[in-house]
């Protein structure tokens, strides 16, 4: 996740629209944990105040359940896909790109084992 803090939309508006956007395209799954409001703050370079700005917005819009105190998860409601496909299709997309297999052979091969 990059934001562009000299940019003209808030940085808080910038981090619920890119989280926002990976739950919408089933990025992240339902009961994905989120970063802590501090780590992803340290990792973006911003205030933790900006963070947790950001992740209220995006709990009062239904993609996420924040909890006081505790983690903030994707929720059930928001989420298109299954969290455990999510993690097969990248953990398919890590050994891809290791072994050299481009995008097309593995869309080929996802669509030949495919039931039907």
């Amino acid at each position: 996740m990059e934001i562009e803090l000299r940019g003209s939309t808030p940085p808080a508006d910038q981090i619920r629209e890119q989280i926002g956007g990976l739950i919408a395209a089933g990025r992240m799954g339902a009961g994905e944990k989120l970063p802590s409001v501090r780590q992803l703050a340290r990792d973006l370079g911003v205030a933790p105040g900006t963070v947790a700005k950001a992740y209220r917005a995006l709990d009062a819009d239904g993609y996420v359940d924040a909890r006081a105190g505790g983690s903030t998860r994707v929720s059930a409601k928001a989420s298109t896909t299954p969290r455990p496909v999510i993690e097969a299709a990248r953990h398919l997309a890590d050994i891809s790109t290791s072994e050299g297999a481009s995008l097309d052979e593995a869309i080929r091969l996802l669509r030949a084992v495919w039931p039907n």
